[in-house]
């Protein structure tokens, strides 16, 4: 069964690894092959719409060989805020001196500016007036979820501080460029909270925590005023033998998330889709998505796992983190991947150890999977970025240091400033180097957010360098230190964590060429939920099995040591369990 597709706008979000991009992309070539024009766009700054369709995509529209009716694109924002700059700047080349043109450049070069810019992009495709229109369907990939409610949030966001803020300047530069897309950002606004024209699909899992993060967002969507909305919970696994005992479990796991959904999603018109065999990767077998699968032959059960032998043990790895007194430990990658169950196992892990553990996260959809801050033990605490709670805290902070001197002109001007939406940006990112710098005292374990988000808190540090020169009298010291304390891999050790399939091997492979450049060395891998190592017999998950292997092998090539984690019926077991398995061979 699809989806029944009404408006010309398709939206499809969700938690990280639900399987937004396969649906999107099976959507869009449904849709096109009924005849209908069709652009599919991913919003996602960590896109892989090019992997999956197996197209090479950039920030035009490409038609889709084999595909007649299908257009594709990923919205750049490293090239759309270079575009965004020069139309902001280009007016005043001629009329300011240099040093004024370069002040302006400066502020245009943070994280703000590659948000407003991939905004939009993303308003002139959603806020064309209907007249105009060169497609029947747009069908938009979005970021995990928090990334994706930040993006429809920001046409109110956007156009309300235009129309409160009388000064001439922000932190994208000089007003008067923002005001002359006004119109658009109301168009947007306008086009998402119209039930005609706009659909929102929330892809989820039959997983008790991508439920609740699909509630969470049909919630705050509504909050904003856009309430169409269709749910897909995807991967629905039935058992084909009744001996497999991991076939079972999974089969029971899904039936128990399912009976237990929140009661306003149960309501939602609602599209199954069933797991398949294989990775969704090209037309052929997306266009299968919506389709039960065919009987797959049994194989036979073997003590070959297909597991290459240069992997190291989780033990080992927590052995090698243990050889240092603390410093921070990352975990990233997409979406979906396990990061938070990786986290939460390192940090209780280093805690049985007798080693002094703070646990936190950065992801903007709350770490909802972490504990609670309560629960906590002598060695171990915990903490969650609150983003609404940080941006109070730096907006006081600004206010009382650099409007000290200011007269009442001065200091309304930059009160109206500092109502910018980047301000959160900023107070997240200081929230972020305060953590880091806990790990002077002992093991910092960060949950972060999914790839594209964590790259674009990153590269915000020389950004907020120059934000806050602008703003405060100092930098803080934890900031002044962030970077230099991310670069040394004695203080700080990335955990790239994958699941063995081809998107998010693939995506983690190209965070690591990212964090080379910014000058940071990974440390490891884990190939997290591999069903490799299990004895199955369900045709199904011996199929899904064999294909990790390619997956694994590529992992083992890469150099550096890896883990694989198998297949948890509860990866989210409690952080406070016990872990005899740790404790028995690791001493204070």
């Amino acid at each position: 069964m699809s989806i029944p597709v009404h408006t010309r706008n398709l939206l499809f979000t969700g938690k990280g690894g639900v399987g937004k991009t396969s649906t999107a992309c099976a959507t869009a070539i449904q849709l096109a092959d009924a005849g209908r024009k069709v652009l599919l766009v991913s919003t996602d700054p960590a896109s892989n719409l090019d992997e999956v369709l197996g197209a090479r995509l950039n920030g035009e529209p490409t038609a889709l060989a084999g595909i007649p009716g299908l257009w594709a694109m990923n919205i750049d924002p490293e090239a759309a805020a270079a575009a965004y700059r020069e139309r902001v700047v280009g007016p005043y080349r001629e009329l300011l001196p240099p040093a004024a043109v370069t002040s302006i450049e400066e502020q245009l070069s943070g994280a703000c500016t590659l948000e407003i810019a991939a905004f939009d992009e993303f308003s002139k495709l959603l806020g064309t007036p209907s007249g105009d229109w060169v497609f029947d369907h747009l069908v938009f990939d979005t970021a995990p979820t928090g990334h994706t409610l930040r993006l429809m949030e920001l046409p109110a966001a956007w156009s309300d501080f235009l129309a409160d803020n009388q000064g001439g300047t922000s932190c994208l530069g000089p007003l008067s460029g923002l005001k002359n897309q006004q119109r658009l950002y109301a168009e947007a606004r306008a086009a998402l909270g119209d039930p005609a024209r706009t659909l929102v699909v929330l892809v989820t899992r039959p997983e008790p925590a991508a439920l609740q993060e699909a509630e969470r967002t049909r919630f705050e969507l509504g909050q904003l005023g856009i309430g169409n909305h269709h749910l897909v919970v995807n991967g629905v696994f039935k058992a084909t033998d009744p001996h497999d005992e991991i076939a079972l479990a999974l089969e029971a796991r899904g039936k128990l998330a399912l009976a237990g959904m929140p009661a306003a999603l149960e309501t939602l018109p609602r599209t199954e889709v069933s797991l398949k065999s294989m990775n969704l990767l090209g037309p052929d077998r997306l266009r299968a998505l919506f389709q039960e699968p065919a009987p797959q032959p049994q194989l036979p059960v073997t003590e070959d796992l297909g597991i290459p032998s240069s992997q190291s043990s989780w033990q080992s790895l927590i052995h090698s983190l243990l050889e240092a007194p603390g410093g921070v430990l990352l975990t990233m990658g997409k979406g979906g991947v396990g990061k938070t169950s990786v986290a939460r196992r390192l940090a209780r892990d280093l805690s049985a150890a007798g080693r002094r553990v703070h646990l936190t996260t950065t992801d903007p959809a709350g770490g909802n999977d972490l504990p609670h801050a309560g629960d906590t033990t002598s060695r171990l605490t915990i903490s969650r970025i609150d983003p609404e709670a940080e941006t109070a805290a730096y907006t006081e902070e600004v206010i009382d240091q650099a409007g000290r001197d200011l007269d009442p002109a001065g200091r309304a001007l930059l009160e109206e400033d500092l109502r910018s939406p980047c301000t959160a940006e900023i107070a997240v990112f200081r929230a972020f180097a305060k953590e880091v710098a806990r790990g002077l005292e002992g093991f910092v374990v960060i949950d972060t957010a999914p790839t594209g988000h964590t790259l674009l808190l990153l590269d915000a540090a020389e950004a907020y360098h120059r934000e806050v020169s602008r703003t405060a009298q100092e930098l803080p010291e934890e900031v002044r230190t962030l970077l230099p304390r991310l670069r040394d891999p004695r203080f700080t050790k990335v955990i790239l964590v994958a699941l063995p399939e081809a998107t998010p091997v693939h995506e983690a492979k190209g965070l690591e060429q990212d964090l080379r450049r910014a000058g940071i060395q990974p440390f490891a891998w884990i190939l997290n939920q591999s069903l490799s190592p299990l004895r199955l017999t369900d045709p199904i998950l011996q199929a899904r099995a064999q294909a990790e292997r390619t997956y694994l092998q590529e992992v083992a090539s890469f150099g550096f040591p890896w883990t694989v984690l198998p297949w948890m019926e509860n990866p989210s077991a409690d952080l406070m369990e016990a872990a005899p398995e740790v404790e028995s061979s690791i001493h204070p």
